[in-house]
């Protein structure tokens, strides 16, 4: 299975799906390579960008799960840059 290199923007704007994002995040955890939050107070807005590499599949199923959450947007833009995956 191919390995892709994506990046998920996601933008919080109801505080209380923090929890359950964190969830969604933590269960992915292995296959984030990092993320960076930026609270911009004066709109009441988190912004969050998580950078991760991982089968295409995967990659889709935490960008749906976290879609679904109150308040919560995310958006996956994929790289070009594949890798076989070392999992069977």
């Amino acid at each position: 299975m191919k390995k892709r290199v994506a990046v998920i923007s996601i933008i919080l704007e109801d505080v209380s799906s923090v929890e359950k994002l964190n969830s969604i995040l933590s269960q992915f955890r292995e296959r984030i390579i990092g993320r960076m939050g930026l609270p911009y107070r004066e709109k009441n807005v988190n912004i969050i960008c998580v950078a991760i590499d991982a089968p295409e599949d995967e990659i889709n199923s935490m960008t749906g799960k976290i879609g679904k959450l109150k308040g919560v947007s995310a958006k996956t833009n994929y790289s070009n840059v594949t890798t076989e995956s070392e999992e069977i």
